[in-house]
């Protein structure tokens, strides 16, 4: 009996520093961006924002750019989600459901466009947003997001699809229902942990997103918060680094990740968890 309690003892100590380790970074980031550059640039580190202030937020959250860069994130993040989610849900439908000629290399193909790697598309997507005029626009940026986690969403999606069975629709059929009713009274709300962890994939691509943006927006004023962040930091590098401003900055980026994120977890797990055992 000592032996399992003690190897459960080290599994959870490891576990402990496995994650102390890897949330530090996080934790110094937000700890930072309470301090002044004064405290910053000590040789001597600060643990505890003892004395902290929220004027690094203060003088970010106050810029012009930063208000736009946020605007155009959202607006890209939101209908790439809202599309993705659509067209992902309609191709996971006709995977699951039918029986189609090609059906297997459709799948396959999914798996296979994974593979490309991001940066060479880039040419053919710059010439096909400038033929389309949707250079700076964020049409433009939502449309080549969309395109890039479909296939993955595709994939998540069809293993929820497939484990709900189809005779739960065949019996709501004989009590009545049309197919339309049945599938939205009855299959669909099954589905929807699978959708909210397949949104959180795809908010997590869209919003994080940078060498897309960085090719298809090229103006000041088109810029996503990536792009808007990486601005900030080379203007403060060109003068005395503000750190605090930096770390503050940064934290205002990854907040609605964050915030989103504890929004849906409880689905998101479920979700994640259903469909690792249908595929």
């Amino acid at each position: 009996m000592r032996r399992p309690r003690t190897s459960r003892v080290l599994l959870t100590v490891l576990a402990l520093v496995v994650s102390a380790v890897w949330a530090f970074p996080v934790y110094w980031m937000l700890n930072s961006a309470f301090l002044p550059n004064v405290v910053l640039q000590s040789t001597t580190p600060t643990f505890l924002p003892f004395g902290g202030s929220l004027d690094n937020f203060s003088a970010v959250a106050g810029q012009p750019a930063f208000a736009r860069a946020l605007g155009v994130s959202l607006v890209v993040t939101l209908t790439t989600v809202v599309a993705a989610l659509a067209v992902a849900f309609l191709g996971a439908l006709a995977v699951s459901r039918f029986r189609f000629r090609g059906r297997t290399s459709f799948v396959l193909a999914l798996l296979l466009i994974q593979m490309l790697p991001a940066e060479g598309l880039f040419i053919a997507q710059y010439k096909m947003m400038s033929s389309l005029g949707l250079l700076n626009r964020s049409l433009g940026l939502a449309v080549l997001y969309t395109a890039a986690v479909v296939p993955f969403t595709i994939w998540m999606l069809r293993g929820f699809v497939a484990g709900v069975p189809a005779d739960l629709e065949e019996a709501a059929m004989v009590d009545g229902l049309s197919r339309v009713q049945a599938f939205l009274r009855i299959t669909f709300p099954l589905l929807a942990p699978g959708l909210v962890a397949s949104g959180v994939y795809a908010f997590l691509q869209a919003w994080n997103e940078f060498t897309v943006a960085l090719v298809v927006m090229t103006e000041e004023q088109s810029r996503t918060l990536p792009l808007w962040l990486r601005g900030f930091v080379q203007a403060s590098a060109s003068r005395e680094t503000d750190w605090g401003q930096v770390m503050a900055a940064s934290t205002l980026v990854a907040l609605p990740v964050i915030v989103f994120f504890l929004l849906v977890q409880g689905r998101m797990s479920s979700g994640l968890v259903g469909g690792a055992v249908k595929g």
